[in-house]
């Protein structure tokens, strides 16, 4: 999660602890958009792991969840 933090605070010109306060923001509104089952993946990925197999459209639908596509 130290290099995401590093790259949102390289990216956005902030501060580290800005950083990590948006990524604690962001990750707090996905689960709380989402099933439980997928919330906690959001845990398990920041906190270093990877997404289960079959869960790449987790992905994808966090990204209609942001406005994209």
């Amino acid at each position: 999660m130290e290099e995401l933090i590093a790259l949102i605070a390289k990216n956005a010109g902030i501060t580290t602890d800005q950083a990590q306060k948006a990524l604690d923001t962001v990750a707090e509104y996905a689960k709380a958009k989402l099933p439980a089952p997928f919330a906690s993946q959001i845990d398990a990925l920041l906190q270093g792991g990877e997404l289960p197999q079959g869960l790449g459209s987790l992905a994808k639908g966090l990204g209609g969840l942001f406005g994209g596509r």
